[in-house]
């Protein structure tokens, strides 16, 4: 099954697909002056997102049930599945989040495709 994680604003158009999940309760660094300039693909923001309390706290919870239905998909012979993240801006947490997530299911040998639609919109 071909698996998708993208990465999305809100703010710049909803993005369809099989599962949403907003990420917006996390933490923003949008809000750090040094952060603000980056994004979710560099260290500093991803530990600023996903080593907060929630962020801990949303993996823990997301990362079993992922399995469970990229696992549960793959029974049905689905032939994709098309997951997508989305933050405010699509900069900084949506972006973390799918490189986490990717990072996890390549662990367990699934290996999806990762699209940020927005990480280049101010």
């Amino acid at each position: 099954m071909k698996i998708t994680l993208s990465s999305f604003g809100f703010k710049h158009q909803y993005l369809a697909a099989d599962l949403v999940w907003d990420v917006r309760f996390l933490p923003n660094p949008f809000w750090d002056p040094v952060l603000r300039p980056l994004n979710g693909l560099q260290s500093d923001v991803a530990h600023y997102v996903l080593e907060s309390d929630p962020g801990k706290r949303f993996l823990a919870l997301v990362e079993p049930l992922f399995l469970f239905l990229v696992d549960a998909y793959t029974d049905q012979e689905r032939p994709a599945l098309t997951v997508a993240i989305g933050c405010t801006g699509g900069k900084h947490r949506s972006v973390a989040v799918v490189e986490h997530l990717s990072a996890f299911l390549r662990a367990h040998d699934r290996y999806p495709e990762v699209f940020h639609r927005d990480i280049d919109k101010e």
